[in-house]
């Protein structure tokens, strides 16, 4: 039978007794969608699945996104791979919500430890429901009047992704299909009404309404309220751990601590509604 062990009182559970190589049942994909609400990531031991079981196993859950960017496993243009020896991944070592630069962000994305390091490369997530919660009412408010700017751009800089001509084209195609995008800066969990904070440092250039200046001071404020160790989880990885995230509702930051040298792979399928 299924059972949910909680990590943290502000975020993560444990999801015991779910073979992820099998077909989901609906008992189980309902299990896992309440699981997610209450939690906002959920995390899964010992699923040394295959890629197509993991594009299996997100497909449960809508549709799959194809990134512009990163490379993918072969075959599997859904599956992005995250390779300390094929990607530059800097900037996932900051806190983020994935594509918040597209008119509708993801869902939710699933992510499989293929290969980690001993120790190093562990992943924070923080629960922006909460974050919103914490807020003052008056605050609350006035943010719920504003809208920001997220821009792909932000986090993927040509001195880093554009280095060869293939490259380059490649980046230049992707800013033009993707121009800065305005979100709301609360947005509404349709499930459960609860709102949450959508603004991002990975993305979020600026709040619409305010000055340059105004914009900046509140942005930096939102980005370290979001961070604070009460609304958070720390993952320490393990080869065939599956982490499993509401998008809308957290954030995360994986940890850029361990050396060049270091052979980490991780594969990530990305789910849109």
């Amino acid at each position: 039978m299924s059972a949910t062990q909680p990590l943290t009182p502000a975020v993560g559970a444990l999801i015991n007794h779910i073979d992820l190589s099998l077909p989901l049942s609906t008992k189980d994909k309902a299990f896992i969608e309440e699981a997610l609400l209450n939690h906002k990531v959920v995390f899964f031991r010992n699923q040394n699945i295959s890629p197509q079981q993991q594009v299996d196993f997100a497909s449960n859950f809508g549709n799959l996104h194809i990134h512009p960017i990163y490379p993918h496993v072969p075959n599997h243009p859904e599956l992005i791979v995250l390779d300390t020896q094929l990607n530059d991944l800097r900037d996932n070592a900051l806190w983020h919500s994935d594509v918040s630069f597209s008119k509708n962000p993801p869902y939710g994305a699933v992510l499989q430890a293929k290969k980690v390091p001993e120790y190093g490369g562990d992943t924070f997530w923080s629960n922006v429901e909460k974050a919103y919660d914490e807020l003052s009412p008056a605050l609350q408010s006035f943010l719920e009047t504003l809208t920001a700017t997220h821009d792909f751009s932000k986090s993927f800089p040509t001195s880093r992704f554009g280095e060869t001509d293939e490259n380059l084209d490649k980046l230049e195609r992707t800013k033009r299909e993707n121009p800065p995008i305005t979100h709301p800066v609360i947005r509404t969990i349709p499930e459960t009404g609860k709102k949450v904070l959508y603004v991002n440092e990975g993305f979020t250039t600026r709040i619409n309404e305010l000055s340059e200046k105004e914009s900046q001071l509140l942005l930096d404020y939102l980005f370290q309220h979001i961070t604070k160790p009460e609304f958070t989880i720390r993952w320490h990885w393990q080869a065939g751990d599956i982490a499993f995230w509401d998008n809308r509702t957290t954030q995360h930051y994986a940890v850029y601590d361990y050396d060049k040298s270091v052979h980490r792979i991780m594969n990530r399928a990305t789910i849109l509604k």
